[in-house]
């Protein structure tokens, strides 16, 4: 019983039973990280009370959400970004089981080519919308909506700089716990991302389509 609490003490990639020091060393790093990610949680909550306000209130008699939105290039970032998440767990099973750099490294390429397509094809939408007129300037509604979008994207960017990071770092440093303790928390801020647009999607277009 004690073996599984001590394996068990913080909500992150279990290193216990392959590596007890790495492991060791996440409790705390790990549980600073999610007091982190809690208060970027308050910021994207704030940021979705003031665009469902603004998408109703906001619109001064320009387009509504239905008017402009779309599920076609939304749908295929969306996806993007899920099958990045499944790779970043894949190059966390690397680092646990196999300490196989090689295969970490693949997937850990793959996962920044599925982000960054996610970031090119936002991009796209976002330049497309301002060339039809429907920037940030034009309403409430259309500011609430570049500014809740394109701090996601910020994020993602973000985290993509921090990728290309960490990946230099693993062939400087290698497989050490250093190393491992950043990758750990990336791929915690990672699958927040994809919660985060899962609800965007979800909020913001499928709503807005309906």
């Amino acid at each position: 019983m004690n073996k599984i609490r001590k394996y068990s003490r913080h909500p992150g990639l279990n290193m216990g039973s392959t590596d007890p020091e790495t492991h060791e060393a996440a409790e705390t790093l790990l549980f600073g990280f999610w007091v982190f990610l809690m208060s970027d949680l308050v910021l994207f909550a704030l940021l979705f009370a003031d665009y469902a306000a603004q998408s109703q209130h906001g619109v001064a008699g320009g387009p509504t959400p239905g008017d402009i939105l779309d599920l076609k290039n939304p749908f295929i970032e969306t996806m993007l970004l899920l099958v990045s998440s499944f790779t970043f767990g894949l190059a966390a099973l690397a680092m646990k089981y196999r300490q196989d750099r090689t295969r970490l490294v693949f997937w850990l390429v793959v996962t920044f080519a599925l982000g960054a397509g996610f970031v090119g094809l936002e991009v796209y939408d976002f330049t497309d919308m301002i060339s039809k007129g429907h920037g940030p300037q034009t309403s409430g509604f259309l500011s609430a909506f570049f500014l809740l979008v394109g701090t996601h994207g910020i994020h993602v960017s973000s985290g993509l700089i921090w990728l290309l990071v960490l990946l230099v770092q693993v062939f400087v440093f290698g497989l050490n716990r250093n190393v491992k303790t950043r990758l750990m928390r990336l791929a915690i801020f990672w699958h927040m991302l994809d919660v985060v647009w899962i609800g965007i999607f979800t909020f913001v277009y499928l709503f807005g389509v309906a």
